[in-house]
């Protein structure tokens, strides 16, 4: 598999563990996805939800850069909307700093949220994203000296801290060819999340690299899927690990957030609902199998759909069975 591969994580709860544990596991993962060679370590931002523990992708990453030597890590993504683009361009300027040459910044329009919770938040709403990404692109090429921001600027004299002499490099996070095609005109990478999406990639992958021009970001374009992938010694062993995570996929297909703590309690829970027609859909989500399965299944994701590389989710029902799925599908 030529592909290049990476991995994202959102800090999922295990079994009967703590969101705090959620959190130390992260870093246990991305400490294993840098042994075995994975290119970048992502981490996400969702808020109000009891089953991941990721509402603060920058704290996480500040922790990673102590915790690793070489790879990549960033967010996937921050949700701009949420936060100052000053604020953010400030944190992640921070973070290069701590790791100068390895950290992302790939931000999102949505919320990571419910609307209410947005609202708690103080969310600006998605329809700010276009404003917001223009003001932290801005602050980010002032503060690494590549374009100082000018006096003609609305936001000059006015600059995030610390400065460089390099800034992360940036990305949008996208679910349609709408989003992808604004990526593309901004001169950014692009992530397609295919996990939220719940479909295929190749359509924003083509827009993307339609509309792409050229920026002080990037050269040429550059396309990433984001996909859940699950990996164990047989493939009857990971349908079963896959259990917990398509019951609680099918369970919010009900509006319901829950968390199955066992995988006889999920098992039970999609046999229950074994006639639902969206179970199908539920159960082709990502890609499950043993090694050989998923390595194919991924490396022809990348030629389908044209992604210069793939994120795959650490997913599975404990900290072991995601490392061990990592070790499976391992970058050659």
């Amino acid at each position: 598999m030529s592909v290049t591969l990476s991995v994202l994580d959102l800090s999922p709860v295990s079994g009967d563990g703590s969101q705090a544990q959620a959190v130390r596991d992260t870093i246990e993962v991305a400490k294993a996805a840098e042994r075995l060679g994975y290119h970048r370590f992502w981490v996400a931002e969702h808020h109000n939800i009891g089953t991941l523990s990721s509402p603060a992708p920058e704290i996480l990453i500040a922790a990673l850069t102590q915790a690793t030597r070489t790879i990549r890590l960033g967010s996937g993504g921050v949700m701009l909307v949420n936060y100052s683009p000053l604020k953010v361009a400030e944190v992640f300027m921070e973070l290069e700093a701590l790791a100068p040459g390895r950290i992302d910044l790939g931000v999102g329009r949505a919320l990571g949220t419910d609307g209410r919770t947005g609202g708690a938040l103080r969310t600006a709403g998605s329809e700010a994203f276009p404003q917001y990404f223009a003001l932290l692109n801005a602050w980010l090429l002032d503060a690494s000296g590549r374009e100082p921001i000018t006096e003609a600027h609305p936001a000059h004299d006015i600059h995030a801290n610390p400065s460089g002499p390099s800034h992360p490099d940036l990305f949008m996070l996208t679910s349609s060819p709408e989003s992808a095609d604004f990526a593309g005109r901004a001169g950014v990478g692009m992530v397609f999340a295919e996990f939220i999406a719940r479909t295929d990639g190749t359509p924003s992958v083509e827009a993307y690299r339609g509309a792409f021009e050229p920026s002080v970001f990037r050269e040429a374009p550059w396309a990433a899927i984001a996909t859940v992938a699950l990996a164990a010694e047989t493939d009857e062993e990971a349908q079963r690990l896959a259990a917990p995570m398509r019951a609680s996929n099918l369970a919010t297909l009900f509006n319901q957030r829950r968390r199955f703590r066992s995988i006889p309690e999920a098992q039970a829970f999609l046999a229950e609902h074994a006639g639902d027609p969206r179970l199908a859909g539920v159960m082709a989500r990502g890609i499950v199998g043993d090694a050989a399965t998923v390595r194919a299944g991924l490396a022809a994701k990348a030629e389908s759909t044209g992604a210069d590389e793939l994120f795959v989710m650490a997913v599975g029902p404990t900290l072991e069975t995601r490392i061990r799925s990592l070790e499976l599908i391992k970058p050659d």
